[in-house]
């Protein structure tokens, strides 16, 4: 089988774009979606998304992890398809679509895309670290320095040892400066540290507003794929009116046998 597929970074969080709405893609084949996603034997990403048809919103997204398995939500793929509906005419510049964790709405202005994430109403707040959902389970701890730690080593440790076969992903932040941080985030499927996180940058806001370390309900993240941002409604119930903003970009285009 030959695919057409599409390659889209959101702050260096690659994946693999393919339209499944003729519903040919082999989406019970799990070695072949971790080829695809292979850095040595494929076309290289940190996950795969199927863009198919949905009954009522302008689609629906299906995201798989670099590993070939369905996962949880990803904040920066669901900014990089709304870009690719827009490249294959489903959608203007406003987008609503289903993922699995609901209803998601999305805007773009040139490059950048703004995504609209669900509302947070808990946020664990411990002596060392917060725990959260996003869309995607988060740990999220702070460091002196995060570009000395060790985040592989650290993460997965972390991801393993205390979130065992589920796992978590695990986010390791720096003040940078007032309501700005760095973060570098170690990702359970991917197995490895990605350059960006965009359920991550989220936790990661949400976490430092909860632990009294930021104080604007707009926070700016440094990642190591470039700057994203932030903004929400907190109260005294949890976080609403979530949204994901920063740069997406279609890196290129091709065929894949399978």
């Amino acid at each position: 089988m030959e695919l057409t597929f599409y390659k889209y970074q959101g702050t260096g969080n690659d994946f693999i774009l393919i339209d499944n709405r003729q519903e040919l893609f082999p989406k019970n084949d799990t070695k072949a979606i971790a080829m695809m996603c292979d850095r040595k034997f494929g076309i290289g990403a940190d996950g795969l998304i199927l863009l198919e048809d949905h009954f009522e919103a302008d689609f629906t997204m299906v995201y798989f992890n670099a590993d070939g398995r369905p996962s949880s939500m990803c904040g920066n793929g669901g900014r990089c398809i709304a870009l690719f509906a827009q490249t294959l005419g489903i959608i203007d510049t406003e987008a609503s679509f289903e993922a699995v964790d609901g209803m998601h709405y999305a805007t773009i202005e040139g490059e950048t895309v703004s995504l609209k994430m669900q509302e947070v109403s808990n946020v664990s707040v411990e002596a060392s670290h917060c725990f959260l959902d996003t869309g995607s389970p988060h740990h999220v701890t702070m460091v002196d320095d995060v570009f000395k730690h060790a985040v592989v080593s650290e993460g997965r440790r972390i991801r393993n040892e205390v979130y065992g076969a589920q796992g978590a992903n695990v986010n390791f932040v720096s003040a940078k400066e007032s309501d700005t941080f760095t973060v570098r985030t170690y990702e359970r499927g991917v197995e490895d540290e990605t350059l960006s996180c965009g359920t991550g940058v989220v936790a990661v806001a949400l976490a430092m507003y909860s632990m009294g370390k930021a104080q604007a309900e707009t926070i700016a993240i440094e990642t190591m794929g470039g700057m994203l941002e932030v903004q929400f409604d907190a109260s005294e119930v949890g976080f609403r009116n979530i949204y994901l903003k920063g740069p997406a970009k279609e890196v290129f285009k091709g065929t894949f046998t399978l």
